[in-house]
């Protein structure tokens, strides 16, 4: 079975590369499964001390594949994707993202949980929850208000509002923005490095106090998230929206759809 995250360690950095160029990196219930498995496994590596995720050099993921959520939605607190919030949130060792290109949905959720994240210039952050009958998920209800304020957050939230790589930058969702692929991802690697010369218990340390005042409150937060999301994904307008999109897909590539 070909693997849709790509693993490759150098120097004690672990880069895992989202790998479906064909769906965008749209993340399905495999590949949530396998992150999980490959962050634990990192965890417990004593060659790997810091962690680089990336999409590639052009998308970094279009968020959930639809058609497979649709086959196969969460009905409980164990699905695959809400099992990655968990493993992510107790990781031990520094996370990076290397965002090239779209983001979108759990693609942009997941970045608040990163301890550096860098962007291309036409990197795209967008969260359509509401838009797609759902609500926010990965406590980012709870995480970006406190980073943006309310009504920076409610743009995004509410409205589905989008932000590229300069912005993201300004309003303290990343760090730094890079002309291209190549370079962000030469960046996410430096900085890597950087955190490698660092005494490592020391580094760790620190980054779980930075994390700890929050954590409880965060659990409780993605726990309501994650029980509500499995109530909206079942309701009619849920169901409507996200069908409707696999159907428009569905008839753009089929021969018929095409435009002549």
């Amino acid at each position: 079975m070909t693997e849709l995250i790509k693993q490759h360690l150098d120097e004690g950095v672990l880069t895992l590369t989202f790998d479906r160029p064909d769906k965008l990196n749209a993340l399905n219930n495999r590949m949530y499964t396998q992150l999980a498995n490959l962050l634990l496994a990192a965890d417990d590596n004593d060659d790997a001390g810091v962690i680089i995720l990336s999409g590639g050099a052009s998308c970094f993921t279009s968020g959930n594949d639809l058609s497979d959520f649709l086959a196969y939605p969460p009905t409980h607190l164990s699905a695959p994707a809400f099992h990655l919030m968990h493993v992510v949130i107790h990781l031990k060792k520094p996370l990076i993202a290397a965002v090239c290109g779209p983001a979108i949905g759990i693609g942009t959720t997941l970045l608040l949980h990163c301890d550096q994240v860098f962007v291309t210039q036409n990197a795209k952050l967008r969260m359509p929850f509401v838009n797609l009958g759902l609500c926010p998920e990965f406590g980012a209800s709870l995480l970006l208000p406190k980073l943006l304020g309310h009504a920076r957050a409610a743009r995004l939230l509410l409205w589905g509002d989008s932000l590229e790589g300069a912005a993201a930058v300004a309003c303290g969702l990343a760090n730094e923005v890079f002309d291209d692929g190549a370079t962000c991802l030469a960046a996410a690697r430096h900085m890597a490095l950087r955190l490698l010369a660092m005494p490592q218990d020391a580094l760790r340390q620190t980054r779980q106090l930075l994390k700890q005042p929050l954590m409880e409150e965060l659990q409780a937060t993605i726990r309501q998230e994650n029980l509500l999301f499995i109530k909206r994904l079942n309701s009619p307008e849920a169901q409507a929206a996200l069908n409707a999109i696999v159907n428009r897909r569905a008839d753009t590539s089929s021969p018929r759809g095409k435009p002549s």
